[in-house]
Order: structure tokens, then sequence, then C-alpha cells
């Protein structure tokens, strides 16, 4: 059975989509971009500040889950300048304890939504 996850404290789907999906423990999360929920704006003044933003909504659709990033199995960032790899994993890792930090790939791609610079997704199991 499949539940759908929603909060108000990530921005809301843009398309035919849910933020996440509940099946039994497991929790697969859409793709988050730096849009700020409360305004519906997009945060994109740095990279650092983008990637702060996307994680910052990630973790409400988590929490919306009871699910936190110590839950995490697996990560998608989605990039479109491998050069930010660094910044952008530099925001990352202060999410996680690097010990039990959950398999990732990193992919740059041509273009993401709205022309921002960083897409991140998640499998999360409790």
């Amino acid at each position: 059975m499949k539940k759908i996850i929603f909060t108000e404290k990530a921005p809301a789907p843009i398309g035919p989509y849910s933020q996440a999906v509940l099946s039994g423990n497991t929790l697969y999360t859409s793709g988050q971009i730096a849009i700020n929920p409360a305004t519906g704006e997009l945060v994109l003044d740095d990279i650092e500040t983008e990637t702060k933003q996307v994680m910052e909504n990630m973790k409400a659709v988590l929490e919306a889950a009871e699910m936190t990033f110590g839950d995490v199995i697996k990560s998608t960032i989605f990039i479109s300048d491998m050069n930010d790899f660094a910044k952008i994993n530099g925001v990352y890792a202060a999410y996680f304890d690097e010990k039990t930090a959950p398999a990732r790939e990193t992919v740059q791609v041509a273009c993401l939504p709205k022309n921002v610079n960083v897409e991140i997704s998640m499998v999360a199991v409790k």
C-alpha cells in the first residue's frame, strides 16, 4: 500500500507527482530544488545557499514521513556543472554522518527544472 507524503514546509509539486511516496517502510522522494516554500521563490544566490535550500526542503519531506537523514539509504544528485561538485558536496555532507552516509551518485545534466543548478532525490527506510 502506498501513502502520499505532503508537507507545506517543502515546495508544492510543480507537476503531476508527489513530494514523496511511502510504500511499506520505504520512502521514495521526488527531486527537490531550491524553492523557498514560504515564498515560492527560487533561492539561487550561490551554489552553497541553493544546495542548503534543497537539503532543507528534503529535510521537511523526510520529517513529514517521520524520518530523518539517518534513514536515507540512497541519494541522487543532479547538477548542471560538475565544477560545483565540491561546494555542493560540502553542504550535503553537513546533513549526514560520514560513517553511515547513504549510497549516492552525482550526475551532471544539461538542464534542470526552472534552470536551477542542483536537484536531489532520496530513498529512505525506517
